[in-house]
């Protein structure tokens, strides 16, 4: 059974950096698309950024793209993402997903894994 483990969240003031990190266990993740997802209390789930198994593809949602930069390293199974540019509205719970089949997706029913949640909290 695959296992996930997010770190690397925290505080930070607007316009600062942090970098989440997902490490897998139990199994590979180097077959498997990769999506980073956040969570804000009472609400859906929303798609961040997605990587294929190769890390030669990614894709990034709108209010993201150019701030945050989805990479993964297939040898020590782990994905990461670098948030930059911090802004208050992207204080939220922050999740890795693995979708062991199939391309990247932006919905969270494709993926079948997912770790346990980092918090990551920006203020003005």
């Amino acid at each position: 059974q695959v296992q996930m483990v997010e770190s690397g969240g925290g505080s930070v003031q607007a316009g600062g950096s942090l970098r989440v990190s997902c490490a897998a266990s139990g199994g590979t993740l180097s077959s498997g698309a990769m999506g980073w997802f956040r969570q804000g209390p009472g609400k859906e789930r929303y798609f961040l950024a997605g990587i294929n198994a190769s890390g030669t593809i990614t894709y990034y949602a709108d209010s993201v793209r150019g701030r945050f930069t989805i990479s993964r390293d297939n040898g020590k199974n782990t994905v990461f993402l670098q948030m930059n540019s911090l802004k208050p509205e992207d204080t939220a719970v922050y999740y890795c997903g693995l979708r062991p089949t199939g391309s990247i997706s932006t919905m969270a029913s494709s993926y079948d894994y997912w770790g346990q949640g980092t918090q990551v909290t920006v203020s003005s």
